[in-house]
């Protein structure tokens, strides 16, 4: 097994992406600091948004990389209906993403960005997900009890909701929580040297 040589900064914040990433036994920092304005260019396709941000995050970081530091940044969003569902911002923005995602199925989205002082590489993954139909009361409960304010989509597939309602995955089950570990290994390998 290859070993990275270079010094893993993680620039996200996300305490899944952080769990995620220490499940592949590397040793790395995490540094969110970050100049980059996440915004989208008009007429983008939605499965091209989260490798805009996470190029955009990365070449946001806030210095200058050294020539021994590898730099990881993320992105990860929920389609459907082919728009972008982001964060929700409000308790009533949580109940109506959740709503619409009741009873059918969604596309997520994640993209993840390495780079160097002289390589950069971007991948992609897709994971489609069917969620039950929910009612009232459970969109209720979970919003209430979770607050799921950061995550794309208002939830999260490792919380209630993942487990009461969440009955098929086509893809990868981390990718959906977003971070696609078999794609950050691949990654790693690949910047080993």
């Amino acid at each position: 097994m290859n070993k990275c040589s270079k010094r893993i900064i993680l620039g996200s914040g996300s305490p899944r992406r952080r769990e995620l990433l220490a499940g592949l036994d590397v040793e790395f920092t995490v540094d969110t600091g970050n100049t980059f304005q996440e915004s989208v260019p008009d007429g983008v396709r939605p499965e091209d948004v989260p490798l805009i941000m996470s190029e955009g995050k990365s070449h946001g970081f806030h210095r200058p990389l050294e020539s021994d530091e590898l730099l990881i940044t993320a992105d990860t969003v929920v389609i459907v209906d082919g728009r972008v569902l982001g964060k929700p911002h409000s308790r009533e923005q949580a109940f109506e993403m959740l709503r619409e995602l009741s009873g059918r199925e969604h596309e997520v989205v994640s993209a993840v960005t390495f780079r160097t002082t002289d390589r950069e590489r971007s991948i992609k993954d897709s994971t489609m997900v069917f969620v039950s139909p929910l009612s009232e009361e459970e969109i209720a409960y979970y919003v209430d009890t979770y607050r799921p304010y950061d995550k794309a989509g208002g939830y999260g597939i490792q919380e209630w909701l993942g487990y009461a309602a969440i009955g098929r995955i086509e893809g990868s089950f981390y990718n959906v929580m977003g971070f696609p570990v078999h794609r950050v290994w691949e990654l790693l390998q690949e910047f080993a040297s």
